[in-house]
């Protein structure tokens, strides 16, 4: 289709595919998303870059140049960038694997989830939440896959800007999963104690256990 663009093993940030999340932002609205980690020589990324400028055009005309140079000045009115601006504010360093990369940034609205695609390269209709939700799953930050996207031009009342929709994902391959690694805790525990087995009661003369009233 017009404007969409297929990313071929880019790694994947920040999902939000199993359900959609609304930003921290007041009104924001419930969105799928995801960010796609790719290198800066990635001919995908000239590629997207040549959309943008393309899609665009179409939307400004000879303004398009003059609303893209203030488009990249401030993070908040694109979709992509580049890796050293995704800061861990607890850090203040890039969020790992964002280092010496750029990334494309998508979204999906709450009534269009993206299309989760299975291995075989068949398409999941949305319709059967089961098994998208299962594909979905599968999917964790730091892995790779291939993914559609396709970048739109923003021109309302919260301003200019360029987004990009997200349109499909499916699993690639495996990669080291970002975040920090489970604690180790395992030197600050014993082994639990069992509670002394009761002895059991006596029987009496018929085999049978003593009522409670008797001596």
């Amino acid at each position: 289709m017009a404007n969409e663009i297929y990313l071929s093993n880019v790694r994947l940030s920040f999902p939000k595919l199993i359900e959609a999340v609304a930003s921290t932002a007041p009104g924001s609205a419930k969105k799928f998303g995801a960010d796609f980690i790719l290198a800066p020589s990635d001919k995908q990324f000239a590629q997207f870059m040549s959309e943008i400028g393309a899609v665009a055009t179409a939307k400004w005309k000879d303004m398009a140049n003059a609303v893209l140079q203030h488009v990249q000045t401030d993070r908040k009115l694109r979709c992509f960038g580049n890796g050293a601006e995704k800061l861990d504010k607890k850090t203040m360093k890039p969020y790992s694997g964002y280092e010496g990369m750029v990334y494309i940034g998508a979204s999906a609205n709450e009534d269009r989830p993206p299309l989760m695609v299975r291995p075989d390269g068949v398409q999941v209709d949305n319709a059967n939440t089961l098994e998208r939700v299962a594909l979905a799953r599968k999917l964790y930050g730091g892995c790779y896959v291939n993914a559609v996207v396709r970048p739109w031009c923003q021109d309302n009342q919260f301003g200019r800007g360029v987004r990009c929709e997200l349109i499909a994902v499916q699993f690639a391959n495996d990669g080291e999963a970002f975040g920090e690694a489970p604690a180790d805790v395992s030197g600050m525990f014993g082994a639990v104690q069992q509670p002394a087995a009761a002895a059991a009661p006596t029987p009496n003369f018929f085999g049978t256990t003593p009522p409670p009233w008797a001596a």
